[in-house]
């Protein structure tokens, strides 16, 4: 049976991480659709992405973090079981993404220096403020061919792409962490230590008609099940039920 994948952070770094990886998500999906129907989609996304980097230090996470997985890549090669060669791609990444991200101008700063961008993200910082008749300056953009507006898409994520790079790699080792495991509950609520752990990952089965909501922090935490509810919006689901786990 398929399920549905859900993901809650533990701290506030991750936190970060799984926002911008969603950002990205959204913007780099716009490349591939009519840019002049998801041209919104596309510029709240790139804003929300250089809001969240300037106003905490995701770069000097991701640093940390990638010398936290070079040390450890390094270890791993003494192991005689480790595939060699994907450990060797791993290694040259991490050390490539290591140093563009230390170069004291990053290439992202290049956005908020773009006058059509500044131009519009002041807008967009208004609710309703990206209509078209504020914003002739878009339509006319929107108004050139298709194959200029990917190209300059492409060229603002360019900009981005050590950071999207490094989060993809950070995060793709943090989920592999752990592997998932079966978890029965009799009353629809679990706990337990969130001592090291950094993500939960929770797998439940499609079309079982409740989902998770979780509290905690990297101490403890807990998952209470809930349905939808049409008077209160949702109800806590009380019964016994089977969901996975993984606890990265």
């Amino acid at each position: 049976m398929s399920s549905v994948l859900y993901e809650h952070p533990l701290n506030e770094r991750i936190r970060n991480y799984l926002k911008l990886e969603q950002l990205f998500t959204q913007a780099t999906s716009c490349l591939s659709s009519n840019i002049t129907m998801s041209h919104q989609v596309f510029f709240a996304s790139l804003f929300s992405i250089i809001d969240t980097l300037e106003r905490n230090d995701i770069r000097g996470d991701l640093i940390k973090d990638l010398e936290k997985l070079e040390q450890n890549l390094v270890l791993w090669s003494r192991s005689p079981a480790i595939d060699s060669k994907i450990l060797e791609v791993n290694i040259q990444q991490t050390v490539s993404l290591l140093c563009l991200l230390k170069s004291p101008t990053p290439q992202w700063n290049q956005l908020k220096d773009d006058k059509f961008l500044s131009s519009l993200k002041q807008r967009y910082a208004m609710q309703g403020g990206s209509s078209s008749f504020d914003l002739p300056q878009l339509k006319f953009w929107l108004s050139q061919p298709e194959t200029i507006l990917s190209q300059e898409i492409e060229q603002w994520l360019n900009m981005l792409e050590q950071i999207s790079n490094s989060l993809t790699l950070i995060l793709m080792f943090i989920r592999q962490r752990s592997n998932f495991e079966t978890i029965n509950t009799e009353n629809g609520f679990h706990q337990d230590n969130g001592e090291g752990i950094m993500l939960l990952r929770i797998k439940v089965n499609k079309g079982s008609g409740y989902y998770p909501t979780v509290s905690g922090n990297k101490f403890r935490y807990s998952i209470r099940f809930m349905l939808p509810c049409n008077e209160s919006g949702r109800k806590y689901y009380d019964q016994a039920l089977q969901f996975q786990l993984a606890q990265c």
